[in-house]
Protein backbone atom coordinates (compact mmCIF):
# COMPACT_ATOMS: atom_id res chain seq x y z
CA UNK A 1 0.00 0.00 0.00
CA UNK A 2 1.29 3.60 -0.57
CA UNK A 3 1.48 5.61 2.52
CA UNK A 4 -0.12 9.12 2.71
CA UNK A 5 3.28 10.61 2.92
CA UNK A 6 4.49 9.16 -0.03
CA UNK A 7 6.79 5.93 0.88
CA UNK A 8 5.78 2.66 -0.20
CA UNK A 9 5.18 0.95 2.72
CA UNK A 10 4.24 -2.55 2.31
CA UNK A 11 2.59 -4.64 4.78
CA UNK A 12 4.79 -6.83 6.99
CA UNK A 13 6.00 -10.48 6.34
CA UNK A 14 8.55 -10.81 9.45
CA UNK A 15 8.16 -14.54 10.62
CA UNK A 16 6.15 -15.48 13.61
CA UNK A 17 8.21 -17.74 15.85
CA UNK A 18 7.14 -19.49 18.52
CA UNK A 19 9.79 -19.19 21.43
CA UNK A 20 8.01 -21.79 23.81
CA UNK A 21 10.44 -24.73 23.66
CA UNK A 22 13.27 -22.35 24.96
CA UNK A 23 11.36 -21.30 28.21
CA UNK A 24 10.09 -24.75 29.01
CA UNK A 25 13.12 -26.65 27.61
CA UNK A 26 10.91 -28.92 25.28
CA UNK A 27 12.29 -30.61 22.51
CA UNK A 28 12.18 -28.41 19.39
CA UNK A 29 15.19 -25.51 20.48
CA UNK A 30 16.93 -26.27 17.51
CA UNK A 31 14.41 -25.68 15.19
CA UNK A 32 13.50 -22.53 16.92
CA UNK A 33 17.10 -21.67 16.90
CA UNK A 34 16.77 -21.95 13.27
CA UNK A 35 13.83 -19.87 12.49
CA UNK A 36 15.45 -17.24 14.76
CA UNK A 37 19.20 -17.25 13.48
CA UNK A 38 16.99 -16.86 9.06
CA UNK A 39 14.88 -14.18 11.16
CA UNK A 40 18.43 -12.23 12.19
CA UNK A 41 20.37 -12.96 9.29
CA UNK A 42 17.32 -11.64 6.75
CA UNK A 43 16.11 -8.79 8.57
CA UNK A 44 16.97 -8.48 12.28
CA UNK A 45 13.40 -8.77 13.17
CA UNK A 46 10.31 -11.35 14.26
CA UNK A 47 7.53 -11.59 16.16
CA UNK A 48 7.57 -13.90 19.40
CA UNK A 49 4.58 -16.05 20.75
CA UNK A 50 4.65 -18.59 23.35
CA UNK A 51 6.26 -16.19 25.65
CA UNK A 52 4.72 -16.61 28.78
CA UNK A 53 4.07 -13.41 29.49
CA UNK A 54 0.54 -13.49 31.21
CA UNK A 55 -1.83 -11.28 29.73
CA UNK A 56 -3.31 -9.93 32.69
CA UNK A 57 0.19 -8.55 33.50
CA UNK A 58 0.10 -6.89 30.14
CA UNK A 59 -3.55 -6.09 30.90
CA UNK A 60 -2.78 -3.94 34.12
CA UNK A 61 0.55 -2.82 32.30
CA UNK A 62 -1.67 -1.25 29.92
CA UNK A 63 -4.12 0.42 31.50
CA UNK A 64 -2.04 1.81 34.76
CA UNK A 65 0.20 3.42 31.96
CA UNK A 66 -2.82 4.91 30.28
CA UNK A 67 -4.30 6.36 33.41
CA UNK A 68 -0.66 7.93 33.93
CA UNK A 69 -0.78 10.22 30.61
CA UNK A 70 -3.97 11.15 31.04
CA UNK A 71 -2.74 13.03 34.10
CA UNK A 72 -1.91 16.90 33.59
CA UNK A 73 1.13 17.66 32.81
CA UNK A 74 2.55 19.38 35.57
CA UNK A 75 1.62 16.57 37.72
CA UNK A 76 3.32 14.19 35.34
CA UNK A 77 6.41 16.26 35.68
CA UNK A 78 6.22 15.88 39.88
CA UNK A 79 8.64 12.50 38.22
CA UNK A 80 10.30 14.32 35.15
CA UNK A 81 13.58 13.01 34.33
CA UNK A 82 15.71 15.57 36.10
CA UNK A 83 14.38 14.10 39.28
CA UNK A 84 16.50 11.04 38.07
CA UNK A 85 19.58 11.98 38.01
CA UNK A 86 22.25 9.98 37.35
CA UNK A 87 19.74 6.72 37.17
CA UNK A 88 18.14 8.22 34.14
CA UNK A 89 14.55 7.29 35.40
CA UNK A 90 11.64 9.34 34.88
CA UNK A 91 9.07 11.46 32.36
CA UNK A 92 9.99 13.15 29.25
CA UNK A 93 6.80 15.28 27.16
CA UNK A 94 6.77 14.92 23.55
CA UNK A 95 9.45 16.68 21.62
CA UNK A 96 11.59 16.02 24.20
CA UNK A 97 13.67 13.00 23.38
CA UNK A 98 15.66 13.05 19.49
CA UNK A 99 16.58 11.01 17.31
CA UNK A 100 18.98 11.69 15.15
CA UNK A 101 18.99 15.04 16.33
CA UNK A 102 15.18 15.70 15.71
CA UNK A 103 12.44 16.00 18.49
CA UNK A 104 9.94 12.94 18.53
CA UNK A 105 6.38 13.20 18.39
CA UNK A 106 5.68 11.67 21.62
CA UNK A 107 6.25 11.68 25.27
CA UNK A 108 7.18 8.85 27.87
CA UNK A 109 8.57 7.35 30.77
CA UNK A 110 12.15 5.80 31.02
CA UNK A 111 12.43 2.98 33.50
CA UNK A 112 15.09 0.15 34.08
CA UNK A 113 16.54 -2.77 37.06
CA UNK A 114 15.32 -1.69 40.59
CA UNK A 115 18.20 -0.90 42.51
CA UNK A 116 19.65 1.23 45.29
CA UNK A 117 21.13 4.85 44.43
CA UNK A 118 25.33 4.05 43.57
CA UNK A 119 28.04 6.26 41.66
CA UNK A 120 27.05 4.29 38.17
CA UNK A 121 25.08 6.15 35.48
CA UNK A 122 21.67 4.76 34.31
CA UNK A 123 21.46 2.89 37.66
CA UNK A 124 19.41 3.28 40.60
CA UNK A 125 15.78 3.59 41.94
CA UNK A 126 12.99 4.30 39.85
CA UNK A 127 10.79 7.29 39.64
CA UNK A 128 6.83 5.90 40.23
CA UNK A 129 3.74 8.88 40.33
CA UNK A 130 1.93 9.01 43.42
CA UNK A 131 -1.48 9.12 41.68
CA UNK A 132 -1.31 5.77 40.13
CA UNK A 133 0.11 3.48 42.43
CA UNK A 134 -0.13 0.50 40.56
CA UNK A 135 2.10 1.56 37.81
CA UNK A 136 5.06 -0.02 40.18
CA UNK A 137 3.90 -3.05 40.77
CA UNK A 138 3.30 -3.54 37.15
CA UNK A 139 6.24 -2.19 36.03
CA UNK A 140 8.45 -4.42 38.16
CA UNK A 141 6.61 -7.43 37.28
CA UNK A 142 6.84 -6.82 33.72
CA UNK A 143 10.56 -6.27 34.35
CA UNK A 144 11.15 -9.64 35.84
CA UNK A 145 9.11 -11.46 32.89
CA UNK A 146 10.36 -10.00 29.86
CA UNK A 147 14.26 -10.55 31.54
CA UNK A 148 13.55 -14.08 31.53
CA UNK A 149 12.16 -13.83 28.45
CA UNK A 150 15.23 -11.59 26.57
CA UNK A 151 17.31 -14.48 28.71
CA UNK A 152 15.42 -17.41 26.53
CA UNK A 153 16.06 -15.85 23.23
CA UNK A 154 19.17 -15.00 23.44
CA UNK A 155 19.72 -18.77 24.00
CA UNK A 156 17.84 -19.35 20.79
CA UNK A 157 20.45 -17.13 19.28
CA UNK A 158 23.61 -19.07 20.77
CA UNK A 159 21.91 -22.06 19.58
CA UNK A 160 21.60 -20.53 16.48
CA UNK A 161 25.07 -19.45 16.00
CA UNK A 162 26.60 -22.86 16.93
CA UNK A 163 27.13 -21.83 20.58
CA UNK A 164 26.24 -23.55 23.85
CA UNK A 165 22.58 -21.99 24.70
CA UNK A 166 24.09 -20.36 27.86
CA UNK A 167 26.81 -18.87 26.12
CA UNK A 168 25.11 -15.15 26.64
CA UNK A 169 24.00 -15.83 29.95
CA UNK A 170 27.04 -16.80 31.48
CA UNK A 171 28.89 -13.94 30.01
CA UNK A 172 27.70 -10.98 28.43
CA UNK A 173 23.92 -11.05 29.86
CA UNK A 174 25.23 -12.59 34.13
CA UNK A 175 24.33 -9.44 35.07
CA UNK A 176 22.31 -7.22 32.21
CA UNK A 177 21.45 -3.95 31.40
CA UNK A 178 17.87 -3.34 31.78
CA UNK A 179 15.99 -0.96 30.01
CA UNK A 180 12.26 -0.09 29.26
CA UNK A 181 10.41 2.46 28.30
CA UNK A 182 6.52 3.63 28.01
CA UNK A 183 6.08 5.46 25.21
CA UNK A 184 2.81 7.40 24.09
CA UNK A 185 2.67 8.76 20.52
CA UNK A 186 -0.50 11.33 19.96
CA UNK A 187 -1.71 10.99 16.21
CA UNK A 188 1.04 12.09 13.33
CA UNK A 189 -0.86 15.20 11.39
CA UNK A 190 -1.47 13.94 8.75
CA UNK A 191 -0.59 16.96 6.34
CA UNK A 192 3.37 16.50 7.81
CA UNK A 193 5.33 13.83 6.16
CA UNK A 194 8.21 15.12 8.25
CA UNK A 195 7.14 14.62 11.59
CA UNK A 196 7.77 11.44 13.24
CA UNK A 197 7.14 9.28 16.46
CA UNK A 198 10.31 7.82 16.40
CA UNK A 199 13.05 8.95 13.53
CA UNK A 200 15.08 6.32 11.56
CA UNK A 201 17.65 4.61 13.75
CA UNK A 202 18.65 0.74 15.05
CA UNK A 203 18.88 0.21 18.46
CA UNK A 204 22.26 0.09 20.59
CA UNK A 205 22.27 -3.32 22.56
CA UNK A 206 22.02 -7.30 22.09
CA UNK A 207 17.84 -7.30 22.12
CA UNK A 208 14.90 -4.82 22.04
CA UNK A 209 11.47 -6.95 22.75
CA UNK A 210 8.79 -4.48 22.12
CA UNK A 211 4.13 -4.78 23.10
CA UNK A 212 2.15 -2.80 20.66
CA UNK A 213 -1.39 -1.59 21.31
CA UNK A 214 -3.65 -2.37 18.79
CA UNK A 215 -2.54 0.87 17.11
CA UNK A 216 -0.36 0.46 14.21
CA UNK A 217 2.89 2.80 13.59
CA UNK A 218 6.26 0.41 13.34
CA UNK A 219 8.07 0.52 10.13
CA UNK A 220 11.06 -1.82 9.10
CA UNK A 221 13.38 -0.63 6.61
CA UNK A 222 14.56 -4.22 4.46
CA UNK A 223 16.27 -4.65 1.13
CA UNK A 224 12.73 -4.95 -0.69
CA UNK A 225 11.89 -1.90 0.89
CA UNK A 226 10.03 -0.11 3.65
CA UNK A 227 7.47 -2.85 5.56
CA UNK A 228 4.99 -2.35 8.09
CA UNK A 229 5.10 -4.61 11.78
CA UNK A 230 1.78 -4.30 13.01
CA UNK A 231 0.91 -5.38 16.43
CA UNK A 232 -0.45 -9.17 16.53
CA UNK A 233 -2.61 -9.90 19.26
CA UNK A 234 -0.36 -12.11 22.01
CA UNK A 235 2.90 -11.52 20.45
CA UNK A 236 6.29 -9.24 20.89
CA UNK A 237 8.03 -7.49 18.10
CA UNK A 238 11.78 -8.79 18.75
CA UNK A 239 14.43 -6.77 16.72
CA UNK A 240 18.50 -7.52 17.44
CA UNK A 241 20.45 -4.27 17.96
CA UNK A 242 24.15 -3.07 17.45
CA UNK A 243 25.85 -5.14 19.89
CA UNK A 244 24.61 -8.25 18.62
CA UNK A 245 25.53 -7.28 14.94
CA UNK A 246 28.79 -6.48 16.05
CA UNK A 247 29.30 -9.57 17.69
CA UNK A 248 28.56 -11.39 14.78
CA UNK A 249 30.33 -9.27 12.47
CA UNK A 250 27.29 -8.67 10.31
CA UNK A 251 26.33 -11.43 10.11
CA UNK A 252 22.97 -10.56 12.16
CA UNK A 253 21.73 -7.16 11.16
CA UNK A 254 20.76 -4.63 13.74
CA UNK A 255 18.20 -2.99 11.21
CA UNK A 256 16.60 0.93 10.88
CA UNK A 257 13.08 1.01 11.94
CA UNK A 258 11.16 4.22 12.63
CA UNK A 259 7.49 5.15 13.75
CA UNK A 260 4.73 7.23 12.55
CA UNK A 261 1.29 7.29 14.22
CA UNK A 262 -1.49 7.40 11.98
CA UNK A 263 -3.46 5.22 13.01
CA UNK A 264 -5.79 8.39 14.06
CA UNK A 265 -5.80 7.24 17.45
CA UNK A 266 -3.29 7.67 20.83
CA UNK A 267 -0.77 5.29 20.49
CA UNK A 268 1.04 3.13 23.14
CA UNK A 269 4.25 0.92 22.79
CA UNK A 270 6.63 -0.72 25.46
CA UNK A 271 9.90 -1.66 24.48
CA UNK A 272 12.24 -3.60 26.42
CA UNK A 273 15.92 -3.43 26.19
CA UNK A 274 17.73 -6.70 26.80
CA UNK A 275 21.43 -5.98 26.81
CA UNK A 276 25.19 -6.53 27.78
CA UNK A 277 26.48 -6.05 31.04
CA UNK A 278 27.48 -2.38 31.87
CA UNK A 279 30.94 -3.45 31.98
CA UNK A 280 31.35 -6.45 29.29
CA UNK A 281 33.64 -5.40 26.49
CA UNK A 282 31.54 -6.55 23.16
CA UNK A 283 34.63 -7.48 20.99
CA UNK A 284 33.28 -9.92 17.69
CA UNK A 285 32.50 -13.68 17.87
CA UNK A 286 36.24 -15.50 17.27
CA UNK A 287 34.62 -16.92 14.07
CA UNK A 288 32.42 -14.59 13.18
CA UNK A 289 32.84 -13.56 9.27
CA UNK A 290 32.58 -10.51 7.01
CA UNK A 291 31.62 -6.96 8.18
CA UNK A 292 28.70 -5.17 9.27
CA UNK A 293 26.62 -4.42 6.55
CA UNK A 294 26.50 -0.28 6.81
CA UNK A 295 29.76 0.27 8.89
CA UNK A 296 28.41 1.93 11.42
CA UNK A 297 29.49 0.08 14.91
CA UNK A 298 33.13 0.81 15.62
CA UNK A 299 34.22 1.15 19.37
CA UNK A 300 36.20 0.01 21.52
CA UNK A 301 35.84 -0.26 25.48
CA UNK A 302 32.56 -0.99 27.87
CA UNK A 303 28.95 -0.95 26.86
CA UNK A 304 28.02 1.31 29.58
CA UNK A 305 31.04 3.54 28.17
CA UNK A 306 29.41 2.83 24.72
CA UNK A 307 25.71 3.62 26.27
CA UNK A 308 26.44 6.60 27.30
CA UNK A 309 28.33 8.17 24.22
CA UNK A 310 24.54 7.08 22.65
CA UNK A 311 22.41 8.57 25.13
CA UNK A 312 24.48 11.65 25.37
CA UNK A 313 22.55 12.68 21.56
CA UNK A 314 18.97 11.51 23.18
CA UNK A 315 18.58 14.49 25.64
CA UNK A 316 21.88 16.69 25.15
CA UNK A 317 20.88 19.57 27.59
CA UNK A 318 19.88 16.88 30.70
CA UNK A 319 23.08 14.29 29.86
CA UNK A 320 25.05 17.55 30.26
CA UNK A 321 23.49 18.41 33.77
CA UNK A 322 23.33 15.25 35.24
CA UNK A 323 25.98 12.89 33.59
Amino acid sequence: MRAKWGTMVRVSELPVIDVSPLLTNRTGKRDVAERIGAACRESGFFYVTGHGVPPALIERLDAASRRFFELPEPVKNEIAMERGGRAWRGFFPVGGELTSGRPDLKEGVYFGAEEPPGPLPLHGPNLFPAQVPELREAVLAYLRAMTELGQAVMAGIALSLGLDEDYFRTGYTADPTILFRIFHYPPSPPDDPETWGVGEHTDYGLLTLLLQDANSGLQVRTAGGWIEAPPLDGTFVCNIGDMLDKLTGGQYRSTPHRVRNRSGNERLSFPFFFDPGWDSEVPPLPYAPGHRWDGQVDFTGTYGQYLLSKVSKVFPRLFERQL
